[in-house]
Order: C-alpha cells, then structure tokens, then sequence
C-alpha cells in the first residue's frame, strides 16, 4: 500500500543532503589525490616521494573534508535555530502582523485575499510556530542537514575516491605515470558522474561533461605545475 510519505520519500529531492556531500567528497577525492600525484609525478624519478604525497594527501583532504562539512552543516544549522527563535518570539509579541505576513505569503502565491487569510488563520491554529518557519523562512524537513550524516559521507567518500589514484601510484611505472594517472581519473570521473546523475534523476550526460572538463583541467594545471619546478625528485 502506498502511503503519503512514502510517496514523498521517493522523490529525489530527499536525496539531496547527503547525495551532495558524497558526490562532493568523491570527486574531490578523485581530483585532488589525483591533481597532487600527477604535479609530483611530473616533477619525480622515483616512486617513494609520489607514494608520500598521495597517502599524506588523502589522510589530509579526508579530514579536512569531513571537518568542514560538519562545521559547514552546524552553522547552518545554528543559523536557522536563530532565525526559529526570532520568529517564536514575533509571533508572541505581534500575533496580527505575523498573521497578516503570512496571509501575503499565501496570496502571492495565488490564493485569493479572503481565502489566504483563511488558509493562514486555519494553519496559524493548527501550528503557528512550524507554519512560519515553513511558510515564510523556507525551512522543512527536505531542507534540514544532519551535521553528522554529511560529515561521515564526504569524509568516506574522499577516502573512497582518493584511495583509486593511490592504487595506481602503487601499480603504474614510475615513469609516464601522469598520462596513467589522467586515463584512470577520467574513466573514475565518468563513472562518479554517471551514478550521481543516475541516482539524483538528472542528465548523465550533462554530469559527466561538466565533472569530466573540470577535472581535466585541474590535472593539467597541476602537472604544468610540476614540469614547471621540477627539481627530479
């Protein structure tokens, strides 16, 4: 039996919040472990120093990525306790002007005068405090982040996307391994792009363009760099 939530539940925007972070977190993973080896690479002669800088990075990006998501998230969320406590308050001091506010909420939306006011009286009995945080700050359930939910995604999944350039460095030959390096990223790039499409309900072919051309470009800026001040390391 389909339920109303359920029904809901299956839209993708509920996906969002966490898709966002995980997608974000791989394919910083991908590009920047992979941007980073290949800037060494092309500045080496041997394996060791590659092999460093890609774990070092990983190790590095992975936290720093968790970190700030979960930061990220909180002062969201901090901001928008602020703004549920201001509006708790309003509605105790100015009842009347909060109704009416929400009454030009609903008419813009295109009900009519009389029948917005209804409608806002009708929701201001029912629940006036969750009414306005919706109705007039924009802020629901689908909109609402977890800190640690977004923090643990975008951590594992940089690890999980810097963790396949760090298993060429390991496997490739020292030498040419920048040209190995671009050839698995854009293959990796690919299928991030195709599986965070697929699973978002968007244009696979627009997310892979777009995440392919930018991560392309990052390498080879990267690899100028390390031809640029090579020092045969």
């Amino acid at each position: 039996m389909i339920t109303i939530d359920n029904y809901l539940n299956s839209h993708y925007i509920h996906r969002s919040n966490w898709l966002r972070a995980a997608v974000l977190g791989a394919n910083d993973g991908i590009i920047s472990i992979s941007s980073l080896a290949i800037g060494v690479a092309a500045a080496s002669t041997t394996r060791e120093p590659i092999l460093l800088a890609t774990v070092a990075g990983l190790v590095a990006g992975a936290l720093s990525m968790a970190a700030g998501e979960y930061v990220s998230v909180n002062s969201q969320t901090d901001t928008e306790q602020a703004d549920i406590k201001r509006e708790e308050q309003e509605l105790l001091e100015m009842p009347e002007v909060e109704l009416k506010i929400l009454a030009q909420i609903y008419e813009k939306r295109g009900l009519k005068k009389e029948t917005a006011l209804q409608v806002a009286k009708e929701l201001t009995e029912a629940d006036a405090l969750g009414t306005h945080v919706r109705d007039e700050l924009g802020i629901n359930e689908m909109s609402k982040s977890n800190p640690i939910q977004a923090a643990i995604a975008s951590g594992a999944a940089f690890t999980v996307g810097g963790v396949l350039p760090l298993l060429v460095t390991i496997i490739a030959p020292v030498k040419n391994m920048e040209y190995f390096l671009y050839g698995f990223t854009i293959i990796s790039l690919i299928i991030l792009g195709a599986v965070s499409a697929k699973t978002g309900g968007s244009s696979i072919k627009k997310a892979i363009i777009r995440i392919v051309i930018w991560g392309t470009i990052a390498m080879v800026l990267s690899a100028l760099v390390g031809y640029l001040f090579s020092v045969n390391l």
